[in-house]
């Protein structure tokens, strides 16, 4: 496996971003359409898009919009780029203050997606494993990682990086009908969870 890095989302790292959103790739794995809403964002507001991948404590974002459209508040959270010279994929990191509980819409405190060229390298092990640094200065004694019952690629990432089944719950209605799997990681030094 290349070396790789999790990187602030920045004006330099922009075009290789942009260039995997343009083959089709999409940052969620819930939405494929938010590719396609994001390369309207950047080309109306580059800068404006940049910042809102970083909405840590105290700032003040838009509402989430939903899969079924409804709209959520917003937690603070933040996206690093996977990086191995060029763009990789995406993971993310959202919470609540002074809690590990999240709200009902929020599925879980990480999220990843891997542009298809760069899968089985082991890039979304190791930015798990480099975010998980990032956790532990928030505060939290655990994070809570769901997955889909199909996707053993993405179980497996979870499981090595120290993931614990919790439990298969069912999505919320925003997110449509099926089932999900439940994970939990007890960060560097917190008690387990």
């Amino acid at each position: 496996m290349e070396t790789i890095e999790l990187r602030w989302p920045g004006r330099g790292e922009l075009p290789s971003y942009v260039a995997a959103l343009e083959r089709g790739w999409s940052p969620s794995t819930i939405d494929d359409e938010v590719g396609r809403r994001q390369l309207v964002e950047i080309d109306a507001d580059a800068d404006r898009f940049l910042a809102s991948l970083k909405m840590e404590q105290g700032s003040i974002g838009a509402p989430v919009t939903l899969p079924d459209g409804s709209v959520a508040r917003r937690i603070p959270g933040y996206d690093r780029w996977i990086w191995d010279g060029e763009f990789c994929g995406r993971i993310g990191f959202r919470w609540q203050p002074g809690t590990e509980e999240l709200p009902p819409h929020v599925l879980g405190h990480v999220g990843y997606a891997i542009v298809p060229w760069k899968r089985r390298r082991g890039y979304a092990s190791a930015a798990l494993g480099l975010l998980l640094d990032d956790v532990a200065e928030v505060g939290l004694r655990w994070v809570e990682i769901t997955t889909d019952p199909d996707n053993v690629a993405s179980q497996r990432v979870i499981e090595n990086a120290g993931g614990r089944f919790v439990e298969r719950f069912s999505y919320p209605p925003a997110y449509g009908d099926g089932i999900g799997l439940r994970y939990r990681i007890t960060t560097r030094g917190g008690p387990p969870g």
